[in-house]
């Protein structure tokens, strides 16, 4: 099975517009993933009718038992995090603050502190037109992205038989979701677009991608609207010697599609047209029936 990754080192390039074309327009039996943990918005254009749902526990976090508490205030001295906090003569820990790190059950004289397990989100399966979609909802103020979407992609990895191809809409940024969304990926697209920032994003994405060793494919966003930073895209893409397999137009009727959560392939435009251009490439060069 190949496993193909959709990422963009900024938000907002319309890279989850992407997957979900490519998701309805590559050949093959296809499962998905929606990496970007902490604003899922693929199962919002593909609709999928939920499977299951379980819990996500992340990180451990410290509990003080009341009972055996001595009140020393040696596990809140023990916390770089500020998490242990004294409020009306009890010691409490803040969930939100603690990092897990498990200082204060060293330092306890009373042995009050236990580390416990905490749930951080939910994990969904849905099925959708284009196959079974596996995606996250991480908890505000929640950390454990890059473990969540460690486990997503190992929930789909236990599904892959009889399947041709697992499609991953990656997150945005190049912390560790996105390094959890790399690793293991066979061919990787990374959608940017014509402007300062986003071109300064993308070569931030190519550099932590290189690391990784995946075949690399750029599509350029918006490319009509600043032709001169297009020229600076394409200047660094044959200087990594990486293809650029396509060139989306701006079109307004995209600003429809995803108002109205309307799959790109479904309408007409010069974006569509694009956009199936680009599938075609991919799947020419995946070969999946």
């Amino acid at each position: 099975m190949i496993r193909l990754a959709v990422v963009s080192g900024k938000g907002g390039t319309g890279k989850t517009v992407i997957s979900a074309s490519l998701a309805l327009l590559l050949p093959g039996k296809k499962i998905l993933v929606d990496a970007d943990v902490d604003a899922s918005n693929l199962p919002l254009l593909l609709s999928p009718k939920k499977i299951w749902e379980k819990p996500f526990f992340g990180m451990e976090k410290a509990h003080i038992d009341p009972d055996r508490c001595l009140q020393c205030g040696a596990c809140r001295n023990s916390c770089r995090s500020g998490a242990v906090r004294l409020d009306e003569n009890r010691y409490r820990v803040e969930n939100f603050r603690c990092e897990g790190c498990a200082a204060c059950t060293l330092v306890c004289p009373a042995e009050a502190i236990t580390m416990v397990r905490h749930r951080s989100g939910v994990v969904t399966c849905g099925l959708t037109g284009a196959g079974p979609l596996v995606y996250a909802h991480l908890f505000p103020g929640e950390g454990n992205s890059g473990l969540l979407v460690h486990e997503l992609k190992k929930i789909a990895s236990q599904r892959v038989d009889g399947f041709d191809l697992m499609l991953v809409d990656g997150p945005p940024g190049t912390g560790c979701p996105l390094i959890s969304t790399v690793s293991g990926t066979d061919l990787l697209v990374v959608v940017t677009e014509p402007s300062v920032s986003g071109d300064h994003d993308f070569q931030r994405v190519i550099r932590v991608a290189n690391r990784f060793r995946p075949r690399i494919r750029v599509v350029i966003n918006r490319a009509d609207l600043n032709p001169d930073r297009v020229v600076s895209i394409e200047q660094f893409c044959r200087e990594q010697n990486i293809p650029v397999i396509g060139r989306i137009p701006f079109d307004e009727s995209v600003i429809r599609w995803v108002r109205g959560g309307e799959p790109a392939p479904l309408t007409s435009g010069p974006a569509s047209e694009a956009i199936h251009t680009i599938a075609s490439n991919i799947a020419q060069e995946l070969g999946t029936p």
